[in-house]
């Protein structure tokens, strides 16, 4: 009976030599591929230990480090269920999410241990251990008397491996319930897709408690064997110096403006890259074409979600279409993609509506939440994932905004992405994000939000005079505020919330 384990998958492609790097930091530290297998073997001891069983939760909360990487794989190898969460949650929402997912094992960062006892004793935790961004605390401690434990649970494909919670940005966080076959399609999918090939050394500054830095960019590596430039954050002197000694990197929109906002990265630095992949947030078509400009490399922008892991991407071969800027390009292999009206009817081609998916990527439903689960899927099982999109003939795809930020002006629909590239072609301006801000007379009015660049004089009537003639009345913003910056997430999303909570009342 072959087992659909996820980690039997990921070990079946370790290097045979044990002594091939798996990850590499700044400082020097090195963990093997040897390393991570007996690591990861000797954690998988000590969970059982501590009385995880297949499909007991196992919650993380800690700094980014080797071992952490190692207690996933553990998690996958006894079959508990792995929940990594945000580090810079409070003790208030680790309450929330410790209750909903009802652990077996907590491990949070050692600076907070005493802190969170007192949560895990209320809700009946069986073990709490600690994990420091330098490879100590209890957990590691703990060890000392543990042994290789070699077993694999088995597992079902459609059992599940990981539970994420969504960013709850309306209501509580929900737990997204991922299965070992829809990390195990989605990781051999973009593995193929994205070209990797023997020799590749991936630069990772992402955090490893999200689908990009722990589910996209770890598995990818893991599936080819590949060494990790292991960075703890992104650093640009650091990115910089190992740029040469890298072929892939993946990182969010701003990592990439970082990147040309220094004058030392040049095209002789990125030579030696073969991919530079975007996601987690919307990329800019200036950076894109800037990027381009100081590289001759295009950025590979690809698109996914909590829910699904990755759902499309730009081609990596130009034989399969070209990379385009405002475009999440096409359908991963074995996923199905619809562009859809409220009612779930599918729309002409070129038509802005709901986008809806299936595929073996797609999750289960979330974590002791049926009734929002079934609100989720279609009869037919597509999952609408609440993006709003456009997609063309050839069905590439393009995002036009979230279904949640529609805004609904005097009986209108103004999806804000339209406003927000107009808005960022003006002369003057770095960025925007439009937002819907309650209106006595029209329902909602259209506020955008600017950061211009340093220096130069852009008014709010320059915005507004710029935007007439090239968008409909009803789409042009009542008012505009500047701002130093945008307020984003960790993973460079902008908070559209936080700015809708910031103006409102703005209309009276």
């Amino acid at each position: 009976m072959s087992n659909a384990n996820l980690y039997a998958l990921l070990a079946s492609k370790f290097p045979a030599d044990e002594k091939a790097v798996f990850l590499e930091s700044p400082d020097g530290k090195v963990m093997r591929y040897g390393d991570l297998a007996s690591g990861s073997g000797r954690m998988a001891d000590l969970l059982r230990a501590s009385g995880v069983e297949p499909g007991d939760r196992v919650v993380v909360q800690v700094e980014k480090s080797a071992e952490a990487v190692a207690l996933y794989l553990a998690c996958l190898r006894v079959g508990a269920i792995y929940i990594p969460l945000n580090t810079a949650y409070t003790s208030a929402e680790l309450d929330y999410f410790v209750g909903d997912a009802k652990p077996r094992v907590l491990v949070c960062a050692s600076h907070v241990l005493n802190e969170l006892q007192g949560i895990a004793e209320t809700h009946g935790v069986a073990r709490v251990l600690s994990l420091g961004a330098d490879g100590t605390g209890s957990l590691m401690s703990a060890l000392v008397d543990t042994v290789v434990d070699d077993n694999v649970a088995q597992c079902a494909g459609s059992d599940i491996a990981a539970i994420l919670y969504t960013s709850g940005t309306t209501g509580r966080s929900k737990g997204a319930m991922l299965s070992h076959d829809n990390l195990a399609s989605n990781a051999v999918a973009l593995h193929k897709m994205w070209g990797f090939v023997p020799g590749d050394v991936l630069l990772h500054a992402l955090p490893i408690y999200h689908v990009h830095g722990l589910f996209v960019a770890l598995h990818c590596a893991l599936l080819n064997g590949s060494k990790v430039w292991f960075l703890p954050k992104f650093d640009i002197e650091t990115v910089l110096a190992l740029l040469p000694k890298s072929t892939v990197m993946m990182g969010v929109p701003t990592f990439y403006v970082r990147l040309l906002g220094d004058q030392r990265f040049d095209r002789s630095l990125s030579e030696h890259m073969r991919l530079f992949v975007a996601g987690s947030a919307p990329l800019l078509a200036e950076t894109f074409s800037e990027f381009e400009d100081r590289t001759g490399q295009r950025i590979l922008e690809r698109y996914g979600m909590t829910e699904a892991g990755m759902i499309t991407s730009n081609p990596y071969n130009s034989d399969n279409g070209a990379r385009i800027a405002g475009s999440v390009g096409y359908p991963l292999h074995g996923v199905e993609a619809r562009v859809c009206d409220d009612g779930g009817v599918e729309l002409p081609r070129g038509e802005p509506g709901t986008l809806e998916i299936k595929g073996p990527n797609v999750f289960s439903g979330y974590w002791q939440n049926p009734e929002k689960t079934a609100l989720e899927f279609r009869d037919d099982g597509f999952f609408i994932t609440g993006d709003v999109s456009k997609m063309d003939e050839d069905g590439r795809i393009s995002i036009v905004g979230r279904a949640k930020d529609l805004i609904i002006s005097g009986g209108f629909n103004v999806y804000p992405k339209e406003i927000e590239t107009e808005i960022d072609e003006i002369e003057g301006v770095v960025e925007s994000a439009v937002i819907g801000i309650a209106h006595p007379d029209f329902g909602e009015g259209v506020v955008a939000v600017v950061v211009k660049q340093a220096g130069v004089m852009v008014e709010a009537a320059d915005i507004i005079a710029a935007l007439k003639g090239r968008l409909a009345k009803f789409k042009q913003p009542k008012k505009v505020f500047f701002v130093d910056n945008l307020p984003r997430n960790t993973m460079g999303k902008v908070q559209k919330k936080a700015l809708r909570e910031e103006y409102a009342g703005l209309f009276g």
